[in-house]
């Protein structure tokens, strides 16, 4: 294939989601309502746990941050697909695609992290209660909200500039609806070894590592739920734990699901579900989940529209 320097290539080609003319208009209208139900409900959130004096708890710290990093994640990719659906040269920008695969990474790694940080206040919420004040102080959780976005930023610039130094051949069409990292990679001339080395560490790290903590964190939360005496005392705290681990199964269901169940003929579109599993599916269910299974949040959202205490 014929070489051309970084510095030539001007724009990309996204093809998009694999739907039939006929259909996009239907897709149009649910993907729409799907990103604005996730942009009110999370900002609903926010809203909830700032009016709310009873929700100033690390546990819903952790979600405002969450609930903004899930707008943030739908925004970065959503709008941009949506006005793909009725466009006839359906291109990004060369620096708009570097910008999109940056906070696409951003706020990816974020939600790992943050979720992790939810883990470990329920771990010591259940495991260790009579120290939870202490442990989880104000200051514990600003510094691990604060290392979330500094390791998260510090993950995705490390890509981001590496992805700048290549060059890409003269096909530049990215089979996806967003500028993926690895559909960029399989386009380049230059040798990737590099940026596949570090895909793998910082997959390490802000996947794995977060992963096994959270899975660690709720294997002491099933012992210690085990020793519980009283069913009363069993179903209190699995109704504190519900909500966080409903959010659990969905984000990292649809990452195991893209990078570890075995391949078929059809990789590529498995890759765009797992993608809009984790860019839209998810970040829309996370407000439904956390207002419907927890008493707090539906305290507050009563309180904030009947007025009630």
């Amino acid at each position: 294939m014929r070489r051309e320097n970084q510095s030539s290539v001007s724009e990309f080609l996204l093809l998009g989601l694999p739907i039939r003319p006929e259909q996009q208009a239907m897709f149009f209208a649910l993907f729409l309502g799907m990103y604005l139900s996730t942009v009110l409900g999370n900002l609903l959130i926010i809203l909830l746990i700032r009016l709310d004096s009873r929700l100033h708890t690390p546990m819903y710290f952790f979600l405002s941050h969450l609930a903004f990093t899930d707008v943030s994640f739908s925004s970065v990719t959503v709008p941009k697909m949506l006005m793909n659906m009725h466009a006839k040269y359906k291109s990004i920008s060369y620096a708009g695609c570097i910008s999109q695969t940056y906070f696409f990474i951003f706020c990816a790694d974020l939600d790992s992290f943050l979720i992790t940080s939810m883990a470990y206040d329920r771990y010591v919420a259940i495991c260790h209660p009579l120290h939870y004040t202490i442990v989880m102080s104000q200051s514990i959780c600003v510094m691990l909200v604060a290392g979330s976005w500094v390791i998260a930023c510090a993950c995705a610039l490390l890509h981001t500039l590496l992805l700048a130094q290549l060059s890409f051949c003269a096909d530049h069409t990215v089979p996806h609806f967003f500028c993926d990292l690895a559909a960029l990679l399989k386009l380049s001339c230059s040798d990737t070894s590099l940026n596949q080395l570090v895909i793998f560490t910082a997959g390490l790290t802000a996947i794995m590592l977060p992963f096994l903590c959270i899975v660690v964190s709720y294997g002491h939360i099933g012992a210690t739920i085990l020793r519980v005496p009283s069913s009363k005392g069993i179903c209190k705290a699995l109704s504190t734990c519900g909500s966080h681990l409903s959010v659990v199964t969905l984000y990292y269901g649809a990452i195991i699901g893209l990078y570890f169940l075995p391949s078929s003929n059809n990789t590529n579109n498995k890759n765009l579900i797992a993608s809009l599993m984790y860019t839209v599916v998810t970040p829309m269910l996370n407000p439904f989940i956390y207002s419907l299974r927890n008493k707090d949040m539906k305290g507050a959202l009563r309180k904030l529209f009947c007025g009630r205490k």
